[in-house]
This record gives C-alpha cells, sequence and structure tokens, in this order.
C-alpha cells in the first residue's frame, strides 16, 4: 500500500530542491502524524532525531509541502500558525472560550458560511483561516 508521504524526495529533486537528512526527518515525523499540529511542535520532534534541524529548514520544507497537498497551514484561536496534515479538505475551526476545546467545521456548515459570505457581502472566504470563538453546548450549560 503507498503513502501520499512516498515519492517526496523525488518530487522535491523533480523541482530543484534538495532531500537532505533534516528534510527526511521532517516527514518522517509528519507521517507519523495526524491532525493539527504547529511548527514548534514539528521542530521540536525533528531536533529529537536530528539535532541539525533548524526552524528555517522546516519552514521553508512545510511551504514546499503545503504546495504538493501535504500539509495546509492555518492558525488556531491564539493566532499561531498550525498545519494540518494530509488535509481531507479545507475546513475552519471552533474554538470553546471557556474550556478550550476545539472542533473542525464539518464542510457542509463551511459551504453555508462561505456561500453566505460571499452572496451578502461579495466576500470570498479561506475558510482554513477561519476559526469562530465562542461557548460549547457544555460550558453554556
Amino acid at each position: 500500500m503507498t503513502s501520499p508521504w512516498d515519492g517526496v524526495a523525488a518530487r522535491l529533486r523533480s523541482g530543484g530542491q534538495r532531500g537532505t537528512p533534516q528534510r527526511r526527518t521532517l516527514v518522517e515525523v509528519l507521517r507519523e502524524h495526524k491532525g493539527h499540529v504547529t511548527a514548534t511542535e514539528l521542530i521540536a520532534r525533528c531536533r529529537e532525531r536530528d539535532t541539525t534541524t533548524t526552524p528555517s529548514t522546516v519552514y521553508r520544507t512545510l511551504d514546499l509541502l503545503e504546495q504538493f497537498g501535504l500539509v495546509k497551514h492555518g492558525h488556531g484561536p491564539d493566532g499561531r500558525e498550525e498545519y494540518h496534515v494530509l488535509p481531507e479538505g479545507v475546513h475552519g475551526h471552533l474554538y470553546c472560550v471557556a474550556c478550550g476545546a476545539t472542533w473542525e467545521i464539518r464542510p457542509e456548515t463551511g459551504t453555508v458560511i462561505v456561500d453566505a459570505l460571499a452572496a451578502d457581502l461579495g466576500f470570498a472566504v479561506d475558510l482554513s483561516h477561519v476559526t469562530i470563538s465562542g461557548r460549547c453546548q457544555g460550558c453554556r450549560d
């Protein structure tokens, strides 16, 4: 069974980039991760395996991997950049200001939000950068 991560080194080379040991380490770390992760967390995990990993290499490689569709950057409720590993689609997030829990906005709900803003204001929303803050059902009760 093939993985979306197979062939990353060849794709990098075909784009004129090198498949350095630090880039291979980042791909290994990402291959083992599901969901969201910050660059800071990725840098720490990479440095556990390869102490020569630098933040600039991680950020540059994440930019390339985003072009390949393997990660998608967004912003958490505190504004910090985070990455969704192997995103299945563009989505936003909900954040409970009381308990700190987060949820992904379902695609069908995201479509309603995007379409409503486009119809009302003519505004094209990048849902991957949307975090709606409020109170979850449990905290409201």
